[in-house]
Order: structure tokens, then C-alpha cells, then sequence
């Protein structure tokens, strides 16, 4: 995933916003000593699920393989180092690819590399994943909290977080071998279990938050949802012609994970995902017809009566026993019928 994607979501009339990122801890490698008691030791020693070494070497790797891929939009390159929700967004961006200005692709195609990197990765035994925070060497160097998982025997990206604003999250626990502390996605922490976050913030766009959505805190990304949600309502799209509604689906992904944080909340990283429907509105289906973008018709759609837009979408949220706050969201539309 390229650091440009998240900045140019192509959403028909949806504002597309991705903050904050979490700290992340260096970790150190344990080897074993060169006699019996060392050694000893050291099997009793916690391992990571992987090694930093691996680590770095799988974060380079899909570095590497990622800037081949956009540089020619192969997304058949690209699923050998991504898979699930951030893989359905990126192999979006590659049909979008062709409707983009010429500055616009120049700029997603140019290699772009993580520096500053830590390596987050829980106990071996307690999860499948680990995660690497970085920032960006273009543009402002945000920081992006990345999440590696094993997918049919080899580890890929799944998600990608990038902090706008460098909002600083919440130190992450770890313990004495430095490991991080996964967390079961099923748990409830105060009002919301992680697993449970993204559909309480989809209920933001589905109702105004009158439902699920009634449990996160309002944040500015919670405001800017329930907005939309309002505006939709109220006016539409299509100049008013035509009604807006969202409805909540299955994500392509519906994965999730968690980190403790130091403070005993936790850090959810989460898969979002939506229909858009716009529909004309009765009175004017005689004489009016809803006219696609060239990003929706390069996804599928075609004037018509109605327009369904698919939307696929990743995010990150701080639990504690109070409240549960949206720190991080971004989105792709991956289909229009």
C-alpha cells in the first residue's frame, strides 16, 4: 500500500480521513549462551512469534515487492506480500489507477520506503501476527503502524494505518523480554470487546449512532461520520434528486487485532466496510438518471436509477474501561453497480 493511497481515496462525495498511530517497542533478540545453564535459560526464555531479525526481513521484503507492484499495478504480485482487508483496498486502487491525472500517477507509482522502524510482536503462542511501526521517507513522514499475519503459510500485510496529525496513542505494554501483549479481539473492555468496534462505528453512518454506535466516545472521526449520516438524510446527493443511504456488510477481511496498552486498556485494529446506496428519488425517475463518476464506471457502474457503491475500510480505536475512542480510519471504494 502506498502512503498516497490513503490520501486519495476515490469516494464519490465521501471525505476520507486517516489518524493517528500507535508507539511501538524496540524489541531485542535472546540467544543462548555456551554453557548447559545459559542454554537452559534461554529455552525458558519467552520467544516472539518471530525474531526481529524475521521481522525486518519480512517488512523489507514487502517493501520491496509492494514497489514493484504499484509501479506497474500487478495485483497478482502484489497478494504474494498483502492479503485481507488492506489487499481488497489496494487491488481496488489499481482498477482506479487509469482515471487518475497524470500527476496523481506519477506520484502513486514513485518508491516510497519505511524508516524509523520498531517491531511490536507478542509472545509466541498468543498470536499469529506481529506488527511494525515506521514512518514514511516522502511527504510529512507520518507514522504508520503496519500489521504482518501468516496467510497460507507466509506472512502479509493486512492492514495499514497512517497517522495524519502524529497523535500520539497510548505507550503499549510489554513485559520484562519485551514482548507486546496480544489480546483477545473477543474481550470486552469497558463498553465495546475490539471485535466489536466496527460495527458500532458503522452504526454511525446506518443510523446517526442510535444503536451500537451510542458506545464510542465523539471523537472528531465519530463526528464527521454521524455527519454524514445527517447530511445524507437531509439532503441527499445528486442536487437532491436522489436519497443517500449507508448499510453495513461484511468486511473482505474480518480479522481483528489487539494490543495492551501500558495504561491495562487496549489498541483494537479493526476492518470497517459499507454499501452506499444512491437511489432517485420517485418524482424524478421519469425525466432523471444518476450519471457514474469515472472512478465508479471504472468499477462497474452505469447510469441508472441507482448507484451502489462498495467500500472497504480499515481502523484503529483505544479501549479502556470507559470509554472507546476511533483514533484512525481510512477507506477505499472497491465496487459501484
Amino acid at each position: 500500500m502506498s502512503r498516497f493511497t490513503t490520501r486519495f481515496m476515490r469516494l464519490p462525495r465521501f471525505d476520507v480521513v486517516a489518524l493517528g498511530v500507535t508507539t511501538a517497542v524496540a524489541l531485542t533478540a535472546c540467544g543462548a549462551g555456551s554453557d548447559t545453564g545459559e542454554a537452559a535459560r534461554a529455552s525458558a526464555t519467552p520467544q516472539g512469534v518471530v525474531s526481529q531479525a524475521t521481522a525486518k526481513k519480512i517488512t523489507d521484503n514487502y517493501e520491496k515487492v509492494n514497489n514493484q507492484a504499484n509501479a506497474g499495478q500487478d495485483e497478482k504480485l502484489l497478494a504474494t506480500v498483502e492479503a485481507g482487508q488492506v489487499y481488497a483496498m489496494d487491488e481496488a486502487t489499481y482498477t482506479l489507477f487509469p482515471t487518475w491525472s497524470e500527476s496523481d500517477r506519477k506520484a502513486y507509482s514513485k518508491p516510497f520506503y519505511y524508516q524509523d522502524r520498531s517491531y511490536v510482536i507478542p509472545e509466541k503462542g498468543t498470536a499469529t501476527w506481529f506488527a511494525v511501526q515506521a514512518t514514511a521517507n516522502e511527504g510529512d513522514h507520518d507514522s504508520v503502524l503496519l500489521v504482518f499475519d501468516k496467510v497460507d503459510g507466509t506472512y502479509k500485510m493486512v492492514l495499514s494505518l497512517w497517522a495524519d496529525d502524529g497523535q500520539p496513542l497510548p505507550k503499549l505494554a510489554v513485559d520484562e523480554h519485551g514482548l507486546a501483549e496480544a489480546v483477545d479481539p473477543a474481550t470486552k473492555v469497558g463498553p465495546l470487546a475490539p471485535a466489536e468496534v466496527g460495527a458500532a462505528y458503522e452504526d454511525l453512518f446506518a443510523t446517526g449512532g442510535t444503536k451500537d454506535g451510542k458506545s464510542l466516545a465523539s471523537t472528531e472521526l465519530v463526528q464527521q461520520a454521524v455527519k454524514t449520516y445527517q447530511d445524507s438524510s437531509t439532503k441527499g446527493t445528486a442536487d437532491g434528486i436522489a436519497t443517500k443511504r449507508f448499510f453495513a456488510k461484511t468486511p473482505a477481511d474480518t480479522s481483528v487485532y489487539a494490543l495492551r496498552t501500558a495504561d491495562g486498556g487496549v489498541l483494537a485494529m479493526f476492518p470497517t466496510a459499507h454499501n452506499q446506496e444512491s437511489l432517485v428519488k420517485e418524482a424524478y425517475r421519469s425525466s432523471r438518471s444518476l450519471v457514474p463518476s469515472d472512478g465508479q464506471s471504472a468499477l462497474g457502474a452505469i447510469r441508472g436509477d441507482v448507484i451502489t457503491d462498495v467500500l472497504e475500510g480499515q481502523g484503529m480505536a483505544e479501549l479502556t474501561a470507559t470509554a472507546a475512542r476511533i483514533t484512525a480510519i481510512g477507506w477505499q471504494q472497491v465496487d459501484s453497480r
